[in-house]
């Protein structure tokens, strides 16, 4: 089976380069096309697979074709492959675009829509993807193996995608900014930038692996770590006066409604 990515980014790379490192596919099972030679020629240093200027003859050569583009050219991008899409499994990564778009611009609905984030760049991604009614259990299957070479795959109902795109797609920003902030405040109480940020980004990273983990629930780790009356605590006591827990849902909120209207517009 082969599989051609429609844009040779960031996110097309990375995914690439975790099928050929996890042995999913052989590096001679993947094509890609990209309008941009440096584009190209990145994606061929970073996974050693081939990468053209002709979309149509990408197309023509696979089973499985990646709409990996930007999504305001997605609609042109993909027009212009129609012909070639027939019986193929289409899988779209580009932001935004509805099923039912995909299905009318390709003429049919062997499609899969996935939202991935940004840490499958490192192996780290949260991707979660919806299929159409033409996607039987092997296609869901593939997909699955595809997206759990750079993270964490699931499958959810497509109406679920606006709440996925408020948590794990943007949630890497939300991760960035709390490493910001606790890097800021280390540093007005003395300790040096450098060190300050590589222990708040080391800190994230272990208590999120510990949760990864199972060995315990957020609630059930917080309490672990925090005395009565200790240190912890005195933090804590700031963020519940802050109301935390309310403003993190204000900012989901914000963001799922931003996907719903973002969605409109593509759709």
């Amino acid at each position: 089976m082969k599989i051609g990515f429609l844009g040779a980014g960031k996110m097309a790379t990375a995914l690439a380069k975790g099928l050929v490192d996890k042995g999913v596919c052989a590096p001679a099972d993947l094509l890609a096309a990209d309008v941009a030679a440096a584009a190209r020629q990145a994606f061929t240093e970073a996974t050693g697979v081939a990468c053209s200027a002709d979309a149509a003859a990408m197309a023509r050569a696979v089973d499985v074709l990646v709409v990996a583009v930007k999504p305001q050219v997605a609609a042109a991008a993909v027009a212009g492959l129609r012909e070639f899409c027939g019986g193929r499994l289409v899988v779209s990564i580009a932001a935004g675009i509805p099923l039912v778009r995909l299905a009318a611009w390709v003429g049919h609905d062997r499609l899969v829509r996935v939202m991935p984030n940004t840490p499958v760049v490192v192996g780290m991604g949260a991707s979660v993807f919806a299929a159409a009614a033409g996607v039987d259990e092997a296609d869901r299957r593939l997909v699955g193996r595809m997206f759990g070479a750079v993270g964490l795959a699931l499958e959810m109902p497509e109406e679920r995608l606006d709440a996925v795109t408020a948590l794990s797609g943007s949630g890497p920003a939300y991760a960035f900014e709390m490493i910001r902030a606790l890097t800021a405040g280390a540093v007005a109480l003395g300790l040096p930038p450098e060190a300050a940020l590589q222990l708040a980004a080391q800190t994230l990273a272990g208590a999120a692996e510990m949760v990864r983990r199972g060995l315990g629930t957020p609630e059930q780790l917080r309490v672990a770590v925090t005395s009565p009356g200790g240190t912890t605590a005195a933090g804590l006591a700031v963020l519940d006066r802050a109301g935390f827990p309310a403003l993190v849902a204000e900012v989901l909120r914000a963001a799922r409604d931003r996907s719903v209207e973002l969605g409109r517009c593509a759709g």
